[in-house]
């Protein structure tokens, strides 16, 4: 194995760690036009920017999802 194949490997294994907008979408059963308005006001999972794409790391969603309180995964309004 060379050195470019092991980072080439590296970034594919660090790249599993994320979830897309779309992908996140079907985890809490909205659309994925949901998430990125839940982005815009801060309510929805903390996501990445890399390049064009917004990613989101698995650990961030699945603490939001704890956090949320609701049982299907969808914030509710505590205030």
């Amino acid at each position: 194995m060379t050195l470019r194949s092991i980072g080439e490997a590296a970034r594919a294994a660090a790249l599993d760690e994320y979830l897309t907008t779309e992908e996140v979408a079907r985890v809490t059963r909205t659309s994925p036009s949901t998430v990125r308005y839940w982005r815009h006001i801060g309510k929805g999972p903390r996501g990445v920017k890399r390049g064009r794409r917004v990613l989101y790391p698995a650990s961030a969603v699945a603490a939001w999802l704890a956090d949320s309180g609701d049982e299907q995964g969808v914030p509710t309004d505590a205030a």
